[in-house]
């Protein structure tokens, strides 16, 4: 007989699951995507906080968090009632014009819009309906300028010092110029649009369209030899040599451009809705500066919050653009 050893066998070594190396390998991004931009917060808000209750205006203590989202609140309860008299008031002038054409059939109802005034969360659609607008137009007039000039280096080396000067300057100096242009030329009897909203639209235009034309500009000068090459053993048009080779290798330069571009928009929008009284979160700003009662430095800053909210998903958006026309993803990733 064999003697026995005593002793017991090592168990074998289990691998570990796929969910746990699933977990394993993604904590590091799920820290950095959720839990790091969520600790800066809450830092923000307690510095908030602390500070101020330390800060005393003429209308009283700055605004905490506990304010700033009670008066949120408030808006978005304003908001409802303004709708719900629009409706109250709609559902009226339909029955009273029910009730007329019943009583004379030959009666021609008559049908008025109702003229409350506009609230918070109508302010911030009317200014995304302004930047939209001024972006849009700036963009189509700086890609195909900014394309022109990346094609010759003559054009280009002539345009940059002009590019160069027109690009800081602030819409604060564009506004009165651009309200006396308007005020001269924008003349009609029954205009599509308010004067108000045409001198936004123009000031964001004239301050955003720079980024999209400069990178536009470097994006098509830096297009590779071989594509020239290619284009000229082909003898392509200009028109099919911009469309075939020249779009297609200075998108992501020409997305750049309208990230950066769309983003001095919004910061351009609210300085000219101040300046030039057209309706929005500018105007909604300078209103409630103007009120000054108690509740006016929680609503003001309950809109700045919005205009930092709206600006960043406008950014998110354009960056997601980017990335799909991107072919350098890790270049598009912040």
């Amino acid at each position: 007989m064999t003697a026995s050893t005593g002793t017991k066998a090592l168990p074998t070594p289990t691998k570990p699951s796929a969910l746990s190396t699933w977990i394993s390998e993604n904590s590091g991004a799920a820290i950095r995507a959720v839990l790091l931009p969520l600790t800066g917060i809450f830092f923000f808000l307690i510095l908030w906080s602390a500070s101020a209750s330390h800060i005393v205006t003429s209308l009283g203590k700055f605004p905490g968090p506990a304010d700033v989202a009670t008066q949120a609140m408030t808006l978005l309860q304003e908001h409802r009632d303004e709708r719900a008299k629009a409706n109250a008031f709609y559902e009226r002038q339909e029955a009273r014009n029910a009730d007329r054409v019943a009583k004379d059939p030959s009666y021609t109802p008559k049908f008025r819009q109702y003229t409350g005034k506009p609230t918070f969360i109508d302010q911030i659609f009317t200014s995304l309906y302004t930047v939209l607008m001024g972006f849009f137009l700036a963009s189509l007039i700086a890609i195909p300028l900014g394309i022109v000039i990346g094609l010759s280096e003559k054009l280009y080396a002539a345009a940059n010092p002009l590019i160069q000067l027109f690009k800081p300057v602030s819409p604060l100096a564009w506004l009165p110029l651009v309200t006396m242009v308007v005020s001269a030329l924008y003349v009609s009897e029954n205009p599509t649009f308010e004067k108000s909203f045409v001198t936004s639209v123009i000031t964001v235009m004239l301050c955003s369209l720079w980024p999209t034309v400069l990178n536009t500009a470097v994006g098509v000068s830096a297009i590779s030899p071989d594509l020239l090459n290619v284009s000229r053993v082909l003898r392509l048009g200009w028109f099919t040599h911009v469309w075939k080779i020249v779009l297609p290798s200075a998108m992501p330069m020409i997305f750049t451009g309208l990230r950066l571009s769309l983003g001095v928009a919004w910061m351009v929008l609210i300085a000219a809705e101040m300046l030039a009284q057209n309706p929005g979160l500018g105007k909604f700003v300078w209103d409630e500066f103007q009120n000054g009662s108690s509740n006016s430095l929680a609503r003001i800053m309950t809109a700045v919050l919005v205009i930092g909210a709206v600006g960043y998903l406008l950014d998110r958006a354009m960056l997601g653009l980017l990335r799909t026309v991107s072919w350098d993803k890790s270049a598009s990733t912040r």
